[in-house]
């Protein structure tokens, strides 16, 4: 580990070595070695009972070390005597966790003990070894859900994806210091239970969140930030972590990617294997139907008052790869764990883990929280109308289809998406899909009725018709396809909304309503009506939510038949790119110069804009603002603003300073002579103080400037952000090789 006064850190079930110097030759016949471990946290209290003590013996020969502790002698050194080369080996089920250790030595009627306790080792899970229950057999494996300190998570909706670089560093200096204090100081799990990854990682996913003041990150679902740092612009783990261990308080603010970026570093650290997973169109059953529940009114708005359910566009959570012995399964295998505070378990907020196989398959009663995660990836998506409180409900429609629509992951040794649905569910529309939900209805005790009848009607379709890969500034247009496919004309009564909505599924402001009634014609070349509107930046911008989400729905009736149609589908406006420049060629201890930028895509100029870059060969995340030269402030003032300008000064290289319209006044003169090179090499300096601020123009691009110097070979990647009052969550990243 990182400091003056590094310290040991080693995985169990797999030897290390130590050096033993003695006073004289060590005689293996006479003489006798033992070494005492006990867990550093028990202090006194350590006991052999509840193996946070052990007493082992140096022996000749080597033992497997499986289930308990083993030391042996590898050899003498045959020019230093004294010096014994020994062999530790912790048991494949140890107490992860920091042990201290004494070395008691016999010889005859002699004994003396030496304390090493002033340097602790910490003992950390094992996914090299294959006794250990998180052993992962392959390389690859190994390398990306374990030793990896980057990586990649999606955001954005399922139509329009976001690609995220996170940079976990779990190997940085606190991060292995901060893993454990998590565990047992934050959630206080019993030391007993730290040997098994079932528990300590359903532990962690409690710790990692702090809606009662004791965990790690606080989450914030509003657009009010203030007071800390906006989701968005956390650029990986190592920051949280850091000022969590300075103020130990949480740190303000995270949403469901923080918290699984987060406790993807703490697994890594402690040697649990963890990658996060995107679910787009995750839903959130609070009600534990199995059902996603929506009901409408007679404007075609859903009734937020009445709404307890979600679909959040995409929601990230984590698995972890172990053994449920606790299940009577032994092979290793995915798990779900999360740690975004969504629903209680157990009185904490906590999640998993769940066994992804228990998913796949319905058994929704398996521990832990199976039921949540399967509603999660597999519920039906149900709309009612809604006629008032006496009056019963009517099933508008059911979709089998608008959950769990893509579950995905980063792909092992490239940055690039692996697709990972097949895991948790059968192909939709499939026999077995089906046969699963029910299988998992008739486990689930929920009276909440799925089954009002509506009428068939299949003679009229609807269909949304949304533009792909709209960059938030430019003008859309929304449509809804009326197609006729009956024997006669029909009318037809449509209500389309745009709103806004959040990634949690929560409608905000209504940003356009349109009513038209359309006859629709039967003739084959005539069937088919539209109905639709067109929305400019001017529109939208101000009802915008930062992640740049609308809900498009639509409630249509049928004129003299009883059938009504609801539907709804997500529209996400993409980002701009942040762009890498690299003027030098990346080599380790070399300066590299860079540029990133990007376009400001929007008709107007974007006010204190910032950019946040990290990386690997970055010692902390560097914060770039925006600033511009004198030209361009004069030019970008609006009409009517107020600006306040300082005179100009020459600041000389000689150290003086020409300051222009400054005068002495005196009744007599001081005599006072200044001398000062005639061609001295200066530079012109002013202020001006504005409420306008400083501003990146509409349609124009800016950029920074950095230097960075890697300190080692290899694949490496930098990341940046840029925020501003008007624009959030720009961000890109570079993979270099040095």
């Amino acid at each position: 580990m990182h400091g003056n006064n590094p310290t040991l850190v080693v995985r169990r079930g797999l030897p290390v070595c130590f050096y033993l110097k003695f006073d004289r030759e060590y005689d293996k016949a006479n003489d006798s070695v033992s070494f005492m471990f006990k867990l550093a946290e028990m202090g006194g209290d350590s006991s052999f009972g509840n193996d946070t003590m052990a007493a082992v013996p140096l022996k000749a020969n080597p033992s497997n070390g499986n289930g308990h502790w083993s030391a042996y002698v590898m050899s003498s050194d045959s020019v230093d005597t004294d010096i014994l080369s020994v062999r530790i080996t912790p048991p494949n089920n140890c107490i992860v966790g920091q042990w201290i250790f004494d070395v008691d030595t016999r010889s005859g009627e002699e004994a003396a003990m030496f304390s090493a306790q002033g340097n602790p080792i910490y003992i950390l899970f094992n996914p090299w070894c294959p006794t250990d229950e998180v052993y992962i057999k392959d390389d690859a494996l190994r390398d990306e859900y374990v030793l990896s300190e980057e990586g990649l998570m999606w955001r954005g909706s399922h139509s329009r994806q976001k690609e995220v670089m996170w940079k976990y560093g779990q190997f940085q200096k606190n991060m292995l210091e901060s893993s454990f204090l998590l565990l047992l100081k934050i959630r206080r799990l019993a030391l007993i239970h730290c040997s098994d990854p079932v528990k300590v990682s359903r532990n962690l996913s409690a710790a990692v969140n702090a809606p009662d003041e004791l965990g790690v990150v606080q989450g914030n679902w509003t657009e009010d930030f203030s007071g800390g740092t906006a989701p968005i612009n956390w650029l990986g783990s190592e920051d949280i972590l850091n000022q969590f261990i300075k103020t130990k308080k949480p740190v303000k603010y995270g949403q469901c990617w923080v918290y699984a970026g987060v406790l993807t570093t703490v697994c890594r650290a402690i040697g649990i294997p963890c990658r996060p997973v995107t679910a787009y169109c995750a839903a959130h059953d609070t009600q534990n139907s199995l059902t996603i529940d929506y009901l409408v009114d007679d404007e075609g708005k859903i009734i937020e008052e009445l709404q307890t359910d979600s679909i959040w566009n995409y929601h990230v959570w984590n698995e972890v790869w172990m053994a449920r012995p606790d299940l009577n399964v032994l092979d290793r295998s995915w798990q779900v764990i999360d740690a975004t505070p969504q629903e209680l378990s157990e009185g904490q907020f906590k999640c998993g883990p769940a066994s992804v196989t228990a998913v796949r398959n319905g058994d929704i009663r398996a521990p832990y929280d199976t039921a949540f995660v399967y509603s999660e990836v597999n519920a039906d998506k149900v709309y009612w109308r809604y006629y008032g409180i006496s009056q019963p409900m009517k099933l508008l429609r059911k979709d089998t289809e608008a959950i769990g629509k893509l579950i995905c992951t980063k792909a092992v040794g490239k940055w690039e998406q692996e697709n990972i649905t097949n895991n948790y569910k059968y192909p939709e529309k499939s026999t077995e899909e089906r046969i699963t939900m029910h299988k998992a209805l008739k486990q689930n005790n929920s009276i909440f009725s799925r089954y009002y009848l509506n009428e068939d009607f299949n003679e009229i379709k609807f269909d949304f018709e949304l533009v792909d890969d709209i960059i938030v500034g430019e003008n859309f247009r929304v449509a809804v396809r009326i197609t006729n496919k009956g024997h006669k004309d029909y009318t037809v009564k449509v209500i389309l909304r745009v709103d806004t909505v959040d990634y949690t599924g929560k409608n905000g402001s209504l940003i356009t309503k349109i009513e038209q009634e359309k006859v629709v014609l039967h003739d084959p070349g005539s069937n088919v009506e539209f109905v639709q509107t067109a929305l400019t930046y001017f529109d939208y911008g101000k009802d915008v939510k930062s992640q740049n989400v609308f809900n498009i729905s639509c409630l249509a009736s049928v004129v003299d038949t009883d059938y009504e149609y609801f539907g709804q589908d997500d529209f996400r406006v993409r980002k701009p790119d942040i762009v890498f420049e690299m003027l030098d060629k990346p080599a380790i201890s070399s300066e590299v110069r860079t540029l990133v930028k990007f376009r400001n895509p929007l008709p107007l100029s974007l006010k204190d804009g910032k950019f946040l870059i990290a990386g690997s060969s970055l010692p902390k995340t560097l914060e770039f603002k925006i600033g511009a030269v004198c030209e361009d402030i004069l030019q970008n003032i609006p009409v009517g603003a107020v600006l306040i300008s300082s005179d100009e000064a020459h600041f000389h290289l000689s150290g003086s300073v020409n300051k222009q319209n400054f005068r002495y006044w005196a009744t007599e003169n001081p005599q006072e002579i200044h001398q000062r090179p005639l061609y001295s090499p200066y530079v012109t300096v002013w202020c001006a103080v504005a409420e306008f601020g400083v501003k990146v123009g509409a349609k124009k691009t800016t950029s920074v400037a950095f230097k960075f110097t890697p300190q080692f070979t290899g694949k490496q990647v930098i990341s940046a952000k840029f925020t501003s009052k008007q624009l959030q969550d720009v961000d890109g990243y570079l993979q270099f090789m040095v």
